[in-house]
């Protein structure tokens, strides 16, 4: 089968490549799909495409009319995807949806540590020459209480590392899960009790028309005073000017992120000598109880070989005219 590949990152395609091993034809392209980009999509039957890349109606009735009937997304999200046209135009879509649970729960829980015990400070005193401990007193995750919002392939993975450094456990997701409970003493509640009782809480519910800036200023004012927020998920999920405002009042003592906004045409990019537009980002990085990483959160060998592997899987049961196993 012939295969367009948008927004093929540098590091990801040797793991296609590998994955493949010659099975399908897969055409490699950096740019991502947009109405002067789908040319590129003509002679193949299947395009897959990065987590943000744009799928609305109209891109995909241009993708049809090139020949393209199946839609793969390389990632866990497809709130970019616009799936009733996607149905309509007889395009099949499919993502994959828990490639990197392990990987994902651990950075949430380094970003966690990152901030209790202010390594970024630590490390820049050091370099620095100032051997003094007096600005780098933090604290403990033993014993605190962690909320879960969105306890799915993430959220159990994370619920089981922190059960192992001794957290209590709140969960707040739509389909509680026995079996947490049972194995993690994992409570669930709702997301109201859940933001007045946890010392940390870390965001991996999916992004959706009622979870879009779930987190906003009514929901950030229950936060407990001076409360961790992780948010490795979708950025959408936090309104990032109300973080702002909760930040400067207190109420947000810590925020940590892997995932922002506004962050497509920002990430995934060096823009070392472009200056930086958003200024509202900018302003997240000028406070020394924030940290962002650029939506790594995936990104281990052990990750990209299974999304590797699941991508060239759901090739495999399109040309075979079966449907994907993770088929929308």
């Amino acid at each position: 089968m012939n295969v367009t590949v948008f927004s093929t990152m540098h590091f990801e395609r040797p793991f296609l490549e590998r994955a493949n091993a010659g099975r399908h034809q897969l055409h490699f392209y950096e740019a991502g799909v947009a109405d002067q980009t789908v040319p590129l999509a003509q002679g193949s039957l299947a395009i897959s495409v990065s987590a943000d890349d744009d799928l609305s109606a109209l891109i995909l009735t241009q993708l049809a009319a090139h020949g393209v009937r199946y839609v793969l997304v390389r990632g866990t999200g497809t709130d970019q995807v616009d799936l009733p046209a996607a149905h309509r135009l007889d395009l099949r879509v499919a993502n994959v949806p828990d490639y990197s649970p392990h990987a994902i729960a651990e950075h949430a829980v380094a970003l966690m540590l990152a901030l209790a015990r202010h390594l970024r400070q630590a490390d820049q005193q050091l370099r620095a020459n100032d051997f003094c401990l007096d600005k780098l007193i933090g604290f403990e995750l033993h014993g605190k209480t962690v909320g879960i919002v969105g306890v799915g392939h993430i959220g159990a993975v994370l619920a089981g590392i922190l059960h192992g450094f001794g957290c209590r456990l709140l969960g707040e997701d739509v389909r509680p899960n026995d079996e947490l409970r049972r194995r993690y003493d994992l409570e669930y509640v709702t997301l109201p009790e859940l933001c007045a009782q946890a010392d940390i809480i870390s965001l991996h519910t999916p992004l959706t028309a009622r979870t879009r800036h779930l987190f906003d200023d009514q929901v950030l004012g229950q936060l407990k005073p001076g409360a961790m927020l992780i948010n490795t998920g979708r950025g959408g999920v936090l309104d990032t000017a109300a973080a702002l405002r909760a930040l400067d009042s207190g109420r947000l003592g810590y925020l940590g992120l892997d995932v922002y906004e506004a962050e497509k045409g920002l990430f995934f990019a060096d823009h070392t000598h472009d200056q930086l537009r958003d200024a509202t980002f900018a302003r997240l990085l000028t406070y020394a109880n924030v940290r962002v990483t650029a939506h790594q959160g995936y990104l281990t060998r052990e990750a990209l070989t299974s999304l590797a592997t699941a991508v060239v899987a759901s090739l495999d049961e399109w040309a075979s005219s079966v449907p994907a196993v993770h088929e929308l």
